[in-house]
């Protein structure tokens, strides 16, 4: 078993080696070596020729009636951190600012005391790559990853938050985080001087045109009750300032909490560059990318079952949470298995991928206890319940 001090060096030594998206070769190492360092009775790690980086452990129960599984995700972000800690991250560029380095360690701590304590159900755990960017878990689904004995019947994971007490555990049924993709969107016109306007046709005017549009959507064309974001985070146009742009790209993404405003959204944007680009007399091509980032979706009995054990059992230290416009690819996970996300508090006045988040590692030991209440609960529970 992990000790409270062992928690913490674990996520102090990941903390300082972020790896982006599917390139974790340092991680995956590390956390090899981890679960090595621990007792290997019931335990099988599987390495994955289809997902280098990925990383798999079963633990082999003592009178199994179903597998449940838990992920992990161990990629982090193209941020330069700026936190002064002394064990900030030694990989410029490259920082855990979303605190997947806690996600890892609380993962390792179940792991070390699974493995000194056989549970009764199989247990599987998940170090999945490139969540924050690849789709990792639509990588792993689709590669064969969960076959056979590696299949879980049921999954869980978590997700910190600094807008929880540290320790704390958030859930809610229905949607935990909304479903996201990418829209870019080229315009294309032509160029000229910018002092014979008639003869050019300009991307910047029809861009603008376009964004001005699209506000009204969220504004006026969906139920307010049904949550929607359409957000433009770049635009590119033009080369110099007495050249009129023929040509400009927006880059944006949407996020609805359910897959059905998602379609909806994507309609509506469609909508708008057709009435754009007969407006203007020029092309308006929308594209849009939603890989694996869908719907975080609980499974209405497991998380029914895992709510009602917290409220009874760590009532002091659970909340029921509102849904959240982030994006999660343990999405797409749970439109394929059954199972739950839940958030972690790690109470801190930075939010999520920013350089400045610093999550209060005092997390990590009631993580870990109460995550391994709730699983040695649910192996007590017969099939079916």
């Amino acid at each position: 078993m992990l000790t409270e001090n062992d928690l913490i060096q674990i996520r102090r030594d990941l903390h300082q080696i972020p790896e982006l998206a599917l390139a974790e070769h340092e991680t995956h190492a590390y956390l090899f070596d981890k679960v090595r360092s621990f007792n290997q009775e019931h335990l099988t790690i599987r390495e994955i020729e289809e997902l280098p980086t990925a990383l798999l452990v079963r633990i082999a129960g003592s009178k199994p009636k179903r597998t449940i599984g838990y992920r992990a995700d161990i990629d982090a972000l193209p941020v330069t951190e700026d936190t002064d800690l002394p064990f900030a991250s030694t990989h410029e560029g490259r920082m855990h600012a979303c605190g997947h380095d806690m996600h890892m360690t609380v993962a390792l701590g179940l792991i070390a005391y699974f493995a000194e304590n056989q549970p009764e159900d199989n247990l599987l755990f998940f170090f999945q790559p490139a969540e924050e960017e690849e789709n990792g878990g639509l990588l792993a689904y689709e590669r064969g990853v969960f076959e056979e004995e590696w299949r879980p019947d049921e999954f869980y994971a978590l997700h910190d938050t600094p807008n929880l007490p540290a320790g704390t555990i958030g859930c809610r049924m229905g949607t935990l985080f909304a479903g996201s993709a990418e829209v870019d969107v080229d315009f294309i016109g032509k160029s000229g001087h910018a002092a014979f306007p008639q003869d050019a046709n300009d991307m910047v005017v029809a861009a603008a045109a376009f964004i001005g549009q699209i506000q009204s959507i969220v504004a006026r064309r969906i139920d307010p009750i049904r949550s929607g974001v359409i957000t433009f985070g770049r635009f590119n146009a033009g080369s110099i300032r007495n050249v009129i742009a023929g040509s400009a790209r927006l880059e944006g993404t949407i996020r609805g909490l359910e897959q059905t405003m998602l379609v909806d959204l994507m309609e509506q944007i469609k909508a708008i560059a057709q009435g754009i680009a007969k407006s203007y007399g020029c092309q308006v091509v929308p594209t849009f990318t939603q890989g694996g980032y869908l719907p975080v979706e609980n499974t209405p009995e497991l998380t029914k079952n895992f709510i009602d054990f917290m409220q009874a059992k760590h009532p002091e230290q659970f909340k029921l949470t509102e849904p959240a416009m982030t994006g999660e690819d343990f999405g797409y996970l749970l439109s394929k298995i059954p199972g739950t996300m839940f958030w972690l508090g790690v109470e801190d006045e930075h939010p999520l991928h920013a350089a400045t988040f610093s999550p209060k590692e005092e997390a990590l030991a009631p993580a870990v206890s109460t995550i391994r209440d709730f699983l040695t609960f649910r192996m007590l529970q017969e099939e079916g319940e």
